[in-house]
């Protein structure tokens, strides 16, 4: 008998066509099944994975993870919870207190796990500014200037490639989905015909991803939560100017910079997510001057060593009050009004039009400089479920709200929470509404009736944010690199003429 790898054509004909033909079918069938495995079945850490040595800035990908998990429970606690009739989303929204309620969900600290997608999306924006300008600034340090040029054009050319890429898969089949299985979902209704909707989609995603875009909608309809990428995309190029800029300055300057742009940012003109992302390339530059030995590093901090657990300590506390802001509006009245905020809404700089974000740039800051110097937060983040959420963090963030929109609200309204129909309103969820009503006992947020359906969601999302991981954003990764190989050449060195090296001596 012959290997499958060896095929049934490469034989000598010494079996009889009976048997080639009694055994082609169940090879077809197993690599079948075996292909269907791959792709459905979540990947498994591998047998050495508890033994494998975690990576200096491991525990970043873990909040990464954990921070990607509160934006699914922000976003599930505001769809269950928000419907016109009930005050409890204006609650989770708000500071605990406001309005005379005092609720669980919204104490301090607590309820940064019911509402705290908000802060995940600032902490998302510091991480970014720390891993993109690591490596860059490593290089900086150490004087490797060419190998720095060439890192970070690398890394320039995938950027977009990395970040659009896993949106067009995903909201392309969520799309097509509509069309393909006749369902309805109430965050974007489908069109009339599949042709109208890929034409709206072309449309919509063609502006949403174009960097420089002027007014219109800061998202693609089919997937809202996607506003953060443009953010990211736009902090990313902020990061790699500046590490650009400012590769030839002293440690001393290039410091000095960094610390500059983030009041600019932040003070002067309202670019929230520029500061967040400059703050995190502040942070890393500073992690790789205190690792260097004999290099400079500011002699107060360097003073303030034999404090940092109390310091950090102090500072995870503030940040996860500062966590908590209120963000019904985007008023500073209504924030000077929530108990707790009166004072503190007074330091919201003119330049900032949503105070959320001035306060989440503090609070977001702080957790990432506190987290490594905490051992057992640092070790909370390093453990197999938060590396697990690492791993999926953004095929997670992009297909929670397809599945809430769809799965979500029909077992929503299966249970009891279903949004009240308005008047002359078409009930399109009527054959869902109440099937099993459960009691909506225990407190906002964590009531029963809420809490089952998540018995189905929550393993649905991540298993498909496994299978998208897999099928779409690594491949991604790896497509934008082989793009930029190809580009080069295939890698091979280009040969530069003489005439070139006395133009650039010349410039």
């Amino acid at each position: 008998m012959h290997s499958l790898r060896e095929g049934i054509l490469d034989g000598t004909g010494n079996d009889s066509s009976s048997a080639v033909k009694s055994t082609a079918p169940s090879f077809s069938l197993k690599a079948i099944l075996r292909g269907l495995r791959h792709i459905l079945w979540p990947k498994a850490a591998s047998a050495d994975s508890s033994s494998r040595q975690l990576r200096p800035t491991a525990y970043l990908d873990g909040l990464r993870g954990f921070a990607a998990f509160l934006v699914y429970i922000h976003h599930h606690q505001l769809w269950a919870h928000g419907a016109k009739s009930l005050k409890s989303a204006v609650y989770f929204e708000n500071a605990y207190g406001f309005d005379g309620e005092f609720r669980l969900s919204t104490f301090y600290g607590i309820r940064n796990f019911f509402s705290g997608g908000h802060m995940a999306v600032a902490v998302f924006y510091v991480i970014s500014g720390y891993v993109l300008s690591v490596k860059p600034l490593a290089l900086m340090q150490s004087g490797e200037h060419l190998k720095l040029a060439d890192n970070l054009a690398s890394a320039f050319f995938r950027r977009w490639f990395r970040l659009y890429l896993p949106i067009i898969a995903t909201t392309l089949v969520y799309i097509t989905s509509w069309h393909l299985f006749g369902y309805w979902n109430f965050a974007c209704p489908p069109k009339e015909t599949f042709g109208d909707e890929l034409w709206n989609w072309y449309v919509e995603f063609k502006n949403f991803s174009f960097l420089f875009k002027e007014g219109g909608w800061i998202w693609v309809k089919a997937n809202t939560h996607t506003w953060s990428i443009p953010l990211e995309m736009r902090g990313s190029v902020i990061t790699y100017m500046a590490c650009m800029a400012l590769s030839r300055a002293t440690t001393k300057a290039r410091l000095v910079c960094l610390v500059v742009l983030v009041g600019y940012y932040l003070y002067v003109v309202d670019g929230y997510y520029g500061a967040l992302f400059v703050a995190g390339m502040l942070q890393a530059d500073l992690d790789l001057l205190a690792r260097r030995e004999g290099g400079y590093f500011p002699g107060w901090l360097r003073r303030l060593e034999r404090h940092k657990t109390f310091i950090y300590y102090h500072l995870f506390v503030v940040s996860m009050y500062l966590a908590g802001v209120p963000s019904a509006t985007n008023k500073v009245e209504d924030l000077r009004a929530n108990p707790g905020w009166y004072w503190l809404s007074y330091l919201k700089p003119q330049a900032v039009f949503d105070p959320k974000w001035f306060y989440l740039f503090w609070a977001a800051n702080m957790l990432v400089a506190a987290v490594p110097r905490m051992g057992w937060l640092r070790r909370w983040f390093e453990g197999r479920f938060c590396q697990f959420l690492g791993r999926i963090s953004f095929a997670f963030y992009l297909v929670h709200g397809p599945i809430l929109a769809t799965v979500g609200d029909r077992l929503y309204h299966v249970v009891g929470w279903g949004r009240p129909v308005e008047a002359g309103e078409v009930d399109m969820l009527a054959a869902w509404r109440d099937l099993l009503p459960l009691p909506k006992v225990g407190p906002i947020g964590l009531e029963f009736s809420f809490l089952v359906p998540h018995l189905i969601l929550l393993p649905l999302t991540f298993w498909v944010a496994d299978i998208v991981t897999r099928m779409v954003d690594e491949p991604s990764v790896k497509f934008a690199a082989w793009l930029y190989k190809r580009v080069q050449g295939g890698g091979k060195p280009e040969m530069k003429p003489e005439s070139n090296e006395m133009m650039l001596r010349l410039a």
